[in-house]
């Protein structure tokens, strides 16, 4: 299949707004606490059926890659307890009421690894499982960063490292970086490399 055309895209929108919508009929909540809420949504889809569906509705997230001058990315190797496995991850975490998801960056950054950043870029924002779920994940870009200490967060990692990019690959084909914040965000530095210097 070749390029789409303009017309083709316009017509893609126009079905996306129209016909193929499915409709929102009413939400009721069925459990919820400070981290997540699962309700059921009364949905009609475009052929007519009308059913419940599932949906868990959970806080923004901010995600940040981590560089320094030589062109290595800060990483937190953890443990997840729900899938059982350890891994490589960026610093990662929940957006606090009140806060902008580039100042969680920074404070999950320093209470993560010990790491504050002089700044962080936005790079992209994506939403991992929006069948079912709403967890806008905000990815940011850290171009350096300045050792403040301890990490304040005893509770994230078992220890931080600093990784070369080039080692990135070899990190995700033997399994040991699983998580879509990190998956998204290195890989999108390892893409458009032109970015790491600011997404200029």
């Amino acid at each position: 299949m070749g390029p789409q055309s303009d017309a083709d895209r316009g017509d893609m929108k126009a079905g996306v707004e129209g016909g193929m919508r499915w409709k929102v009929h009413g939400e009721r909540s069925i459990y919820a606490s400070d981290w997540v809420r699962l309700t059921l949504v009364d949905v009609e889809q475009p052929d007519g059926h009308r059913f419940e569906h599932h949906a868990v509705r959970m806080h923004p997230v901010s995600a940040v890659v981590v560089l320094d001058d030589a062109g290595r990315v800060l990483l937190e190797w953890r443990h997840r307890f729900i899938t059982d496995t350890w891994g490589w991850e960026v610093p990662t975490g929940i957006v606090d009421a009140g806060e902008t998801p580039a100042e969680a960056a920074m404070r999950e950054v320093e209470e993560e690894t010990g790491w504050r950043p002089s700044q962080v870029v936005p790079m992209l924002s994506y939403e991992p499982n929006n069948g079912i779920a709403d967890s806008r994940h905000h990815v940011f870009l850290a171009q350096g960063a300045t050792y403040v200490g301890e990490p304040t967060d005893k509770n994230e990692s078992d220890r931080v490292e600093w990784f070369p990019l080039d080692e990135i690959g070899g990190l995700i084909e033997r399994g040991e970086l699983l998580d879509g914040p990190s998956l998204v965000g290195l890989l999108h530095v390892l893409a458009f490399p032109r970015d790491r210097a600011g997404l200029g």
